[in-house]
């Protein structure tokens, strides 16, 4: 297994195991289901002492990525991404206004996605990316189910571009992103025209994807967020516009 860490920093005793762990995964010399070494060699090479190795591995443990088994040794095991999500949604939503933020990061990960998934899609895809479009035409009066359906429909679209990357970074923040669709659309529900848009700009998005042009693909994605916020200001200025005078 490979011992390099980062030269020229001045790592702990934990972050000197997580380093090692970490290059080990990405130079090869560790597999999913690979077992690591035994204890005493392991805290001998990594110069640590046994009672924080053995902290340092309970944690990546809990984190998903080793299964220690008792009398059997620590084994890598394939990450799990609802952990990672988990992370991402408890560190993120302390943040302020972090919806928005978030936001922008769907773009950009749906916007390169919408092009690969014009590339790489098959037929499974489109069928299922047609069926979430149907979902989602059938909830678009209740915010909830409606929301959800939205989400589904664009979660759909990132995993037909079958890139790794994206798809994995989408799954990490996607209970924030479902929670995004459903309160923007309790928002704009009682809007008029929301729910011919809806219709449409769906439409519109899953028909490029079928047509595999990825710059209508791409531009249509965009004008749908685009024309979503308008959408959703429109409404915000019509409720308080709706409140009485005190």
């Amino acid at each position: 297994m490979s011992t390099i860490l980062a030269k020229g920093e001045d790592l702990s005793g934990t972050e000197q195991v997580f380093a090692f762990f970490r290059n080990a995964l990405l130079d090869g010399s560790l597999k999913p289901g690979e077992r690591l070494l035994g204890e005493r060699e392991l805290s001998l090479r990594l110069g640590v002492s046994r009672p924080l190795l053995r902290e340092a591995l309970r944690s990546l443990a809990m984190l998903g990525f080793l299964d220690i088994r008792h009398g059997k040794g620590a084994y890598v095991r394939q990450a799990d991404i609802s952990v990672l999500s988990d992370f991402f949604t408890f560190s993120l939503a302390q943040q302020p206004d972090i919806l928005d933020d978030v936001m922008q990061a769907r773009i950009a990960i749906e916007c390169q996605a919408i092009r690969l998934a014009c590339q790489r899609a098959t037929e499974t895809d489109l069928k299922r990316i047609g069926s979430s479009l149907t979902r989602l035409m059938d909830t678009l009066h209740d915010p909830v189910e409606g929301g959800a359906s939205d989400f589904a429909f664009h979660q759909t679209i990132v995993e037909a571009g079958h890139s790794d990357a994206l798809t994995t970074l989408y799954g990490a923040i996607g209970e924030l992103l479902r929670r995004s669709h459903v309160q923007r659309r309790a928002v704009t529900v009682s809007e008029p025209g929301i729910v011919d848009y809806l219709v449409e700009a769906h439409r519109e998005v899953f028909l490029s994807i079928v047509d595999r042009d990825a710059d209508a693909a791409d531009r249509k994605l965009r004008d749908h967020f685009a024309i979503g916020d308008e959408f959703r200001r429109r409404s915000l200025i019509s409720a308080y516009a709706r409140r009485p005078q005190s």
